[in-house]
């Protein structure tokens, strides 16, 4: 069995390389924000909460932008599900990335589950699938925040995200959680 690595505050983030529902392509390490680039991981189309959540996101999309934050979301349904998602939770100004592989996931530090059958919105799970994950990442690649999950509910809230940018925008905040080896720096 392998573990889940974190990712650290102030190191690189793994890279993300993904195509886009509707065309196109989005790599992480082409993007050049002003602050961050606000990295979204979500179950995929079975979870009717990914699209709530989402539908959240994008309502918010200009506030993000006004505070020099690129958006992405990503999950590792294949194409077809991503332009359903995308169509059925009318996220048309949302940038939706598919394809991210379960190893991809896990050097992420997100979890992995396994199928539980058809959901309440009626849609049958995958086989396997990353549970949900929140990023923010630094124009130089680094890790500024990241936040993951093992369930659907009680995601990080982008009124508070974007309340949180607010303040560590204006006080230029270091990332918290850096340290590695706290037994080799205390």
């Amino acid at each position: 069995m392998t573990g889940i690595t974190p990712l650290f505050p102030r190191q690189a983030v793994p890279s993300l390389d993904l195509p886009l529902a509707g065309g196109g392509r989005f790599r992480l390490g082409e993007t050049r924000p002003e602050n961050f680039t606000l990295v979204v991981f979500y179950r995929g189309l079975h979870c009717p909460i990914c699209g709530r959540y989402l539908a959240d996101l994008q309502s918010k999309l200009e506030e993000f932008a006004k505070r020099g934050v690129d958006v992405i979301v990503a999950s590792s349904d294949g194409e077809e599900r991503a332009v359903e998602a995308k169509a059925n939770w009318k996220l048309d100004q949302l940038r939706i990335a598919y394809g991210l592989s379960l190893d991809e996931a896990r050097k992420w530090g997100l979890y992995i589950s396994s199928s539980n059958g058809k959901t309440s919105a009626g849609v049958v799970e995958p086989d396997l699938f990353s549970e949900p994950g929140l990023f923010l990442v630094r124009p130089d690649g680094t890790l500024y925040f990241g936040t993951v999950q093992t369930m659907p509910f009680a995601r990080p809230n982008f009124q508070e995200v974007l309340q949180a940018l607010d303040f560590v925008i204006s006080k230029n905040y270091p990332a918290r959680g850096e340290i590695v080896d706290h037994l080799k720096t205390a």
